[in-house]
């Protein structure tokens, strides 16, 4: 088993991390919330976008080839694409502290985001808000740090995994975080599971939460469980009617270092980040998925690309399977964190 490059051996919190500051929105009776990562100072910016349904906001600014190089949040929010309206709300909050790119006649603060679909888990038809988004905006930048909570909060408050079944075999996910570092480097993640397949130790392949079996005391291998669900449809003659609701999963995250990286380097590690998806949801990246991995860079240590993505990925990897075990049971879906 690896283990984590830190001279204490002592976990560190993302809400420790230099330079970002965190809050969350939850709205746990409707089932939705949403979580705002905000760099006040601005960080270099980069994003990867995977998979086949996202819903997202300021991506394309993060390209290499655009002019603005500073990103002051990230905003990781429930509520499919209505959910991008809390972006707007920290936009506003951003502007009333100050913090945005000075356009001579006001700022404007560069702001990303993407949204999970969590509209299935309670009620529809409550999403987060430009309200919302700006109370944990508020929060976040007024906030002195404690550790950030995790599971059932924020993004992570309506988010399910293992879905191949519909919900009565799915079980409940979150948000996770987790930070990595080595020597002066470091690199934390905050990761929203929504996601269609399950979720496993990146270490161990041992499952954490998914696809339940019929009797409700285990959980089957989601990919196995899909291509005989196929065959069997397939010898019925209904091989079209086999398969999960489109667009209904996703897994956001973003990764914040306190690495100096241009636009471009960002953008790579995102893309290397990404990889951790793969160690960690099985099945991933599907056309079922919206699944987006932003990169958020202070600019304060000279480290090697390729390092940053290294630990970027061991960072998200942990995130991912930490937003499993810390989801609680919720709205009659078990979660890990119960047992």
């Amino acid at each position: 088993m690896r283990e984590r490059v830190n001279a204490s051996n002592a976990p560190i919190d993302i809400s420790a991390f230099p330079g970002i500051r965190i809050a969350h929105h939850t709205d746990a009776e409707h089932g939705t919330g949403c979580t705002v990562i905000v760099c006040p100072a601005g960080a270099t910016g980069g994003v990867d976008v995977r998979g086949g349904a996202p819903a997202t906001r300021e991506t394309d600014l993060l390209r290499p080839e655009e002019t603005v190089d500073v990103l002051h949040a990230v905003v990781l929010s429930g509520g499919s694409a209505y959910g991008l309206a809390a972006s707007c709300g920290v936009a506003e909050e951003l502007e009333r502290h100050g913090i945005g790119l000075d356009m001579r006649v006001c700022r404007v603060p560069i702001v990303s985001g993407a949204c999970v679909f969590d509209l299935a888990f309670a009620d529809p038809h409550v999403r987060p808000t430009a309200a919302d988004g700006a109370a944990a905006c508020a929060e976040a930048l007024d906030r002195a740090p404690s550790p950030l909570p995790r599971g059932n909060v924020g993004a992570g408050t309506g988010c399910t995994v293992g879905k191949l079944r519909g919900p009565a075999h799915a079980m409940k996910a979150g948000l996770g975080t987790h930070v990595e570092q080595a020597g002066e480097l470091l690199c934390g993640a905050v990761a929203v599971v929504n996601a269609c397949g399950n979720v496993v130790d990146p270490d161990t392949g041992e499952p954490i939460a998914g696809l339940r079996s019929a009797d409700g005391m285990g959980i089957e291998d989601m990919a196995d469980a899909a291509l005989a669900g196929f065959a069997d449809a397939a010898g019925a003659g209904q091989s079209d009617r086999f398969g999960v609701p489109p667009r209904a999963n996703t897994t956001i995250s973003c990764v914040v270092t306190n690495a100096r990286l241009t636009k471009a380097q960002a953008t790579k590690v995102a893309q290397m980040a990404a990889d951790a998806y793969a160690h960690a949801i099985r099945p991933t990246h599907t056309t079922n998925d919206g699944d987006t991995v932003f990169v958020m860079a202070t600019g304060v240590v000279d480290a090697p690309v390729d390092v940053v993505g290294i630990l970027a990925t061991r960072a998200l990897e942990r995130a991912i399977a930490d937003g499993a075990r810390s989801a609680r049971s919720s709205h009659g879906l078990p979660g890990a964190a119960d047992g």
